[in-house]
């Protein structure tokens, strides 16, 4: 039982153990409402003040259950309100309630259902990234875990309509649903896509049919995590030295190098700007793999030099963080594109 559950039960009972004195005095000696429930109050809390009527042998023997029962609920209220502020309850309920207060706040963000081995994977990344998210789950050990690392969290089923509402679907940007079970992600994507039309959703496939469903279910990537891991053993196998330079180019020392998709956007000097005298390698270290071109579906790799930067195109890159982000500020990138 929750502690504030816990508390709301003992006022409750002390509520009706007031009534019951003074129901019980106005029996005993014919009193009116107001004298029976100064009564119950001064027998409770034993001041010992003149009583308004004289007492019979009944009423000194009720008198004596009330000022017991009085006694009893009050020692067990205050040891329950002492536990409430010593045990750290009220701390978490303080950090629960700025929680919900930041969820309510938060616009524009991505929303993580499950947070198992795939989830904490994605938890990472997204960290990483500085990106606000929220996750959802229904064990509370990981999201103790989470909550603890200023991770906002919900513990509830994200196959639940309400749930999805209180980490705010309506307003979210992206979901990714890496439930245990596929039955359990196609319904989740299901829910998000008639919550928001424009919702990115990418979901975990779990057996080789479900991609299938996920799709008409309103899903737009799937991802089977086995299969991956699958191909990279393979690859790892037949072509070990591709594998190790890849995994040199990513992890070089303690610098960890990501791709990222850049957007020029309004405002940016790179509109109207050839490739090469954007000078993008020189001003922040990055190197660009591949253009997407906005009025095209083909991406561009290895662009070359005589490529003009319009309005819309993304850059494929890859570089720090630190990296990204100063071409982020040159493309005015605010992150805040659709996704396709």
């Amino acid at each position: 039982m929750k502690d504030h559950h816990k508390l709301l039960i003992i006022f409750t009972a002390f509520c009706l153990l007031l009534l019951s004195g003074t129901i019980g005095y106005i029996y005993l000696l014919e009193i009116s409402f107001i004298d029976a429930f100064y009564m119950t109050v001064i027998t409770i809390s034993t001041v010992g003040f003149q009583e308004v009527a004289e007492m019979t042998d009944e009423a000194k023997l009720f008198s004596i259950i009330i000022i017991f029962m009085g006694i009893g609920f009050a020692g067990y209220l205050f040891t329950n309100v002492v536990a409430f502020f010593m045990e750290g309850n009220w701390r978490d309920a303080m950090r629960k309630k700025e929680m919900m207060s930041k969820m309510k706040q938060i616009d524009n963000h991505y929303i993580i259902c499950g947070a198992g081995e795939t989830g904490d994977s994605v938890i990472k990344q997204f960290e990483k990234s500085a990106v606000p998210f929220i996750v959802i789950d229904t064990d509370s050990e990981p999201l103790e875990a989470l909550k603890a690392r200023g991770i906002l969290s919900i513990c509830g089923d994200a196959t639940h309509e309400s749930v999805l509402i209180e980490a705010g679907i309506e307003r979210a940007r992206g979901i990714i649903c890496s439930l245990s079970t596929d039955a359990d992600n196609v319904f989740t994507v299901l829910t998000s896509r008639f919550l928001n039309q424009d919702l990115y959703i990418i979901s975990r496939a779990i057996e080789d049919h479900a991609h299938e469903k996920l799709t008409r279910a309103g899903a737009d990537r799937t991802i089977s995590p086995n299969e991956i891991g699958g191909r990279r053993m393979a690859a790892l196998m037949l072509r070990p030295t591709i594998i190790s330079f890849l995994d040199m180019i990513t992890h070089v020392g303690d610098v960890v190098l990501d791709l990222e998709d850049i957007l020029i956007s309004e405002k940016s000097e790179l509109i109207g700007t050839k490739l090469k005298d954007a000078n993008i390698p020189e001003r922040t270290g990055l190197v660009v793999l591949a253009l997407q071109k906005k009025r095209s579906t083909r991406m561009l790799f290895n662009p070359g030099p005589d490529e003009e930067l319009e309005l819309g195109d993304s850059m494929i890159v890859l570089g720090t963080q630190d990296q990204t982000h100063i071409l982020k500020e040159i493309a005015h990138d605010k992150g805040e594109r659709d996704c396709d």
